[in-house]
């Protein structure tokens, strides 16, 4: 099987889509690999998918993406399966239909489509941990809201700041993000009200929402689960209201929406505290984000790259910082985009610098 799932993946046919983690060749099955999959047909489309090697920007509790789908496709019936794992890359179903990000790139994406999102958030209570992979030895307990917040800012301060000084350390300095950046912000956090925990996407953005039609209608299935944690779903909430960028309307009417398909499910108790302690989660998010924001702005940068470049770079690094600025509790004139250009000009020609070294070395 993996060897004709491996000849089926190197086939130039087929369309390529990658994002911030996986390249994702999706191709037809091919009868012979169709037949030992149990598929009728070799026209079938699949998804070969293949782990980027990238900087580490997100915890990953479940190494392996094909752990969470076994049980999640058996509990949402629109998850399309892992078909089989071997490794270093994976095979999935695929999902026939188009990206949210490609129907609505950007601006509202209307109440229907908002409902249907809460809806999802509202079935993954229905996930026993149980039937999940085993959790890190050292996870928060059930309900410690606080301590689960503590252990994600544990986690981007060690393993996303603290891993990245070396190579990034001037940039984050040069563009004003505080070295106590995680510190600061968890010194700022009341005590949050403790909730029951939850399977969590915690990646529920445009690119991973599809679209696809059926008899009753438009129907939107969520992909990509290779960073799904298990906590506190307002964490949950607060990722995908950012990711998704909603206007102020479109938010404030996601969150009732989310809070309604709580209560439905009978976990009315994962909603109490809301209208605080969502606050806390999206002002983490902003905190967080910082790091793998300017380092992708940094890293996206081609080798001799043009004043255009660097400016769109810059805009990218100067959203980051100011959407960051009120949990920092910054003080200083917010970072202007002439400043930014010349701290990624600065770093960029370094960097340059530091990979020739390497390379020769």
């Amino acid at each position: 099987m993996r060897r004709l799932a491996e000849a089926r993946r190197r086939r130039p046919e087929g369309e390529v889509v990658t994002g911030h983690h996986n390249s994702n060749h999706i191709a037809p099955l091919g009868q012979p690999l169709a037949f030992l999959l149990g598929i009728e047909s070799g026209q079938v489309q699949a998804k070969f998918r293949t782990p980027f090697r990238t900087v580490e920007v997100v915890p990953r509790i479940w190494r392996r993406e094909s752990e969470v789908l076994r049980v999640v496709s058996r509990r949402l019936n629109d998850v399309p399966r892992c078909l089989a794992d071997f490794g270093e890359w994976s095979l999935h179903a695929y999902l026939a239909g188009r990206s949210l990000a490609d129907l609505v790139p950007v601006g509202p994406i209307g109440s229907r489509r908002l409902a249907a999102l809460a809806e999802f958030f509202a079935r993954l209570t229905t996930v026993p941990e149980d039937e999940l992979p085993e959790l890190p030895a050292d996870w928060p307990k059930d309900r410690d809201s606080r301590g689960f917040l503590c252990w994600l800012a544990d986690f981007a301060e060690r393993s996303v700041h603290r891993a990245n000084r070396p190579r990034f350390g001037d940039l984050f300095d040069a563009v004003g993000i505080p070295r106590d950046a995680v510190d600061r912000f968890l010194r700022s956090v009341p005590e949050l009200t403790p909730r029951p925990f939850a399977l969590l996407h915690t990646d529920v953005h445009r690119a991973n929402v599809v679209v696809t039609a059926g008899a009753e209608g438009e129907r939107l299935s969520v992909i990509d689960w290779e960073l799904a944690l298990y906590g506190d779903p307002l964490h949950d909430l607060a990722t995908h209201l950012v990711r998704m960028d909603y206007d102020k309307t479109e938010h404030e009417l996601m969150v009732r929406l989310w809070a309604n398909a709580m209560e439905r499910a009978d976990h009315a108790d994962m909603t109490r505290g809301v209208d605080r302690d969502l606050r806390v989660y999206l002002s983490f998010e902003y905190v967080q984000s910082v790091f793998p924001d300017v380092m992708r702005a940094a890293l996206a940068l081609s080798d001799h790259p043009e004043e255009s470049e660097l400016g769109h770079a810059a805009e990218r690094v100067c959203r980051a910082l100011g959407r960051a600025r009120e949990p920092l509790a910054l003080v200083d004139d917010p970072l202007d985009e002439g400043a930014a250009v010349q701290a990624l000009r600065e770093w960029h020609a370094a960097d340059m610098e530091w990979r020739m070294e390497r390379h020769e070395r």
